[in-house]
């Protein structure tokens, strides 16, 4: 018997654009030794249920939209109980995930490297008892990504976040908060969070300086403090918007585990997605967690 392969895909993603490619898609799987079942997602969270119920019945699940997509495929293939290698066709306004592994953006290439490439093992986060598979953060800009209408995202890709990012800047947030990690303990007021294991966030190259891995079992963590003057404002807008240079404004390190605890619920965003709203939380860096397949 031939092999099995599930092919999930959001058909709202990018424009909607994979539907002009679908055929040309799925003969490339077929060729590759697959038996194919498509399924297009049908309300948010689809494709993480779809996932969790079918991750044992595949030999390769591939997913294709944005990264919020792919979190819910990693996440419902996780919490499955089964290890089945997941190959990713980029279709989202952005594709920080995909840059990371050097995954095609073209969807007919992308489809060969997810049909035919090799499986590499990748680390995952563990935010509570969810997961996330590049980015965990809160603070200003982060409610962005899941409060842009895809309608916006479509129209002009990340500039989207941007443009909803400067509205912020009137009415900033802090958050007083402690923060521990091998050993160490921080407690100060922050405006931002990002805990992450990509090279790009929101489409934005450069944000995090130093040679990245997605493998290594540590995640790369940057706070940025609350500014007193709008001269630190300014600082700070500098360094989201990457490269930059040390900044006392900043912290930065690599972690893989931390314990985070506020005097307030503090919303978070996974993946892009709203991770919900906790005042105390545990994020661990699950090591070589899952395959994911590259060129």
């Amino acid at each position: 018997m031939g092999m099995k392969l599930l092919f999930i895909y959001n058909p709202h993603s990018g424009k909607g654009m994979i539907k002009n490619y679908l055929s040309d898609i799925m003969d490339i799987m077929i060729k590759a030794g697959y038996t194919v079942t498509v399924y297009a997602t049908q309300y948010q969270g689809d494709a993480e249920d779809k996932a969790r119920q079918e991750a044992g019945n595949y030999d390769r699940i591939i997913c294709s939209g944005g990264d919020g997509t792919l979190d819910e495929v990693v996440t419902g293939i996780m919490s499955s109980g089964h290890e089945i290698p997941i190959g990713y066709i980029p279709a989202g306004s952005t594709n920080d995930f995909g840059n990371s592994l050097g995954i095609d953006k073209d969807m007919l290439k992308a489809a060969r490297i997810a049909a035919s490439g090799k499986p590499l093992a990748i680390d995952i986060g563990k935010f509570g008892e969810t997961n996330f598979v590049y980015v965990a953060a809160f603070g200003i800009f982060t409610e962005v990504s899941y409060q842009t209408s895809q309608q916006l995202k479509n129209t002009i890709g990340h500039t989207a976040y941007l443009i909803e990012a400067i509205k912020q800047l009137r009415d900033i947030k802090s958050y007083r908060m402690q923060v521990e990690y091998d050993g160490n303990v921080l407690y100060d007021e922050f405006i931002y969070g990002m805990i992450t294991n990509t090279k790009s966030v929101g489409g934005i190259k450069g944000i995090i300086p130093g040679d990245i891995s997605l493998s290594d079992g540590k995640f790369e963590v940057t706070l940025i403090k609350a500014p007193k003057n709008p001269m630190e404002l300014n600082e700070i807008v500098q360094t989201l918007a990457g490269p930059r240079e040390e900044s006392e404004l900043v912290y930065s390190f690599q972690a893989d585990h931390l314990t985070l605890k506020a005097t307030e619920n503090i919303p978070w965003t996974l993946d892009g997605e709203y991770g919900g709203a906790p005042s105390i939380v545990e994020i661990t860096n699950l090591h070589h967690a899952l395959e994911i397949i590259v060129e």
